[in-house]
């Protein structure tokens, strides 16, 4: 089959397309073998083929997110369309960046049936990340102002509309200057704040008029993550999911001064059963009209190893999602 494949870690250029064995699955231990039809490309592939994931283990298939069918395992899901995300898919063992993968039977899911394969696939680790951030971590609830960094990317978005749905009273998305308004279209945001024009916090503060965010959702951290913890309201929660240095400076006074909750969140420590169940609460959402996919662009494996660096510098603009 064919498969995206690294035997050491360190530079993208280790990553080639190559034919690779197709999976054996034991037929009584518990794995299905799914034909992949598509699977998304997530930052954490590039990263993982770069050396930078500590849970990864070369020689490898990258790849986290899958949709396709199942054509060999439990005659219950045989032959059934299905998708999915999580685990150590990728990382400790060989992930869905390929012809088929193998995967515990608890990692399947139903695919929503009005969505394509390539939709199917890039829902996954965007809504599995976003739910496990401000639902399960950070407790959002219809009385909270929510602050959303990076909110025009897949998970950004995401997070902006599982916040709408649970009816938090005011969603306000960030943007790094006026160009990425463009991105913004499907995106129901109450608000949106441009940093070019005003800088955390006082453009937060101008919006909610002193009052400041109840719920923060960070991928920037870094330098940023000290204004960005400044727009904390009282006991206000900030769940960082990423952060573009490791160490960051703060003032701690403050902080517990405001009673304020610092909370990660960390999709590599779900388990296959965990992530499927997050999967299963927002496919009647997206059944419903109520969750959609993110803008996407479909690609041939070949062309896998240029969008692995467009998807790693941010320039890719739509999710990337591979076409078998």
């Amino acid at each position: 089959m064919k498969a995206l494949y690294f035997r050491e870690t360190g530079s993208l250029a280790n990553l080639r397309v190559e034919n690779v064995e197709v999976p054996r699955i034991d037929a009584h231990g518990g794995e299905a073998l799914v034909r992949v039809r598509a699977a998304a490309i997530n930052p954490s592939d590039p990263k993982s083929v770069l050396g930078k994931i500590s849970e990864t283990k070369p020689p490898r298939v990258p790849g986290r997110d899958f949709a396709g069918i199942v054509v060999a395992g439990p005659a219950a899901w045989t032959g059934e369309e299905v998708f999915g995300t999580g685990g150590n898919l990728g990382f400790g063992r060989n992930g869905s960046h390929a012809e088929f993968v193998s995967v515990p039977v608890e990692a399947l899911v139903e695919k929503p049936k009005q969505l394509s394969f390539e939709q199917a696939a890039a829902l996954g680790l965007g809504y599995l990340t976003a739910w496990s951030a401000i639902v399960t971590a950070g407790r959002v609830s219809p009385n909270d102002i929510v602050l959303v960094l990076g909110a025009t990317g897949a998970v950004g978005s995401a997070v902006v509309k599982i916040a709408k749905h649970i009816g938090a009273k005011r969603v306000i998305g960030v943007l790094r200057n006026e160009s990425n308004r463009v991105r913004t279209a499907g995106i129901p945001s109450d608000d949106w704040l441009d940093l070019e024009k005003t800088p955390l916090p006082k453009g937060l503060f101008d919006i909610t008029q002193g009052t400041g965010a109840d719920l923060i959702f960070d991928v920037v951290g870094g330098s940023s993550f000290e204004s960005i913890n400044q727009c904390l309201a009282h006991r206000g929660r900030h769940v960082v999911i990423a952060s573009i240095e490791p160490r960051v400076l703060f003032n701690l006074v403050d902080f517990y001064h405001r009673e304020a909750r610092l909370i990660g969140a960390d999709t590599l420590k779900l388990s296959f059963s965990q992530s499927a169940g997050i999967l299963r609460e927002i496919t009647p959402l997206v059944n419903a009209g109520v969750l959609t996919p993110p803008q996407l662009d479909t690609i041939a494996i070949e062309e896998a190893p240029r969008a692995y660096q467009a998807v790693l510098e941010g320039s890719a603009g739509r999710k990337q999602v591979i076409r078998f």
